[in-house]
Parts: C-alpha cells; structure tokens; sequence
C-alpha cells in the first residue's frame, strides 16, 4: 500500500496540482490585495465613496446584510476580470511563442526536388 500511495504521490500530475494549488493561493492573496487596497478605494473616489457593507435591512431582531452581500459581489467581478485581464495577456505571449515555433525548418533545393519527384510518382500511382 505504501508504495502505491508513493508512486501516486510523486506521479507528475499531482505535484503539478500540488504547485498549482500552491501558485493558486498566493496568486489569489495579490488579487485580493489589488482589489481591496487599490481598485475598490479608486473606484470609490471615482464613485463618490459608494460603500455597499452599510446596507441593512433590519426585519425582527436580525439583520440582514445585503450590503455585505452586494460587496462581495462587486469584489468577485472585479477580480473576475482582473484575472480574465491577465489570463489574455499570458495567451497573447503564447501565441507569438507559438508562432515563432511554428515557422519550422527551411527546405533546400535538393528536398525541394525529391518532394516533387516523391509527389509525380504518387500520382502515376
């Protein structure tokens, strides 16, 4: 049993999960740190200090807080697109890699003609 749980653990896909996770987590703490200490208070200025977390609607005793709510929804917008923004732009540097790579070997004069010779004897074929 040990071993298999070793070769399970060390198997390529899941110390790649294992970093991802990892790479997840503190990418998701810059995210939050752009959203919260940077976007929200300009898009505040920008708004005239709009702050959603002061909605309550009070029914009974209980406090409903349907600004905490809104806020949330808000933050998960902006830093959906903040990942969208930067998920573009590293598919854009992967696609001029990509088109770099595929330009592929020149072909010379001599393999010119052997693959129109190869191609003629396909076709008397």
């Amino acid at each position: 049993m040990w071993q298999d749980f070793k070769k399970f653990a060390l198997k390529g896909n899941v110390m790649d999960l294992a970093i991802a996770v990892v790479i997840g987590a503190a990418f998701g703490k810059i995210i939050s740190s752009l959203v919260s200490d940077i976007i929200t208070p300009l898009l505040g200025i920008v708004l005239g200090g709009i702050d959603f977390t002061s909605i309550i609607w009070t029914v009974g005793k209980s406090e409903v807080l349907i600004g905490n709510f809104i806020q949330s929804i808000f933050d998960f917008l902006i830093i959906a697109f903040a990942i969208f923004m930067f998920v573009r732009l590293l598919m854009k540097f992967q696609r001029k890699k990509e088109d770099v790579i595929e330009e592929g070997p020149t072909i010379d004069a001599k393999e010119a003609l052997l693959v129109e010779i190869r191609d003629l004897l396909k076709q008397q074929k």
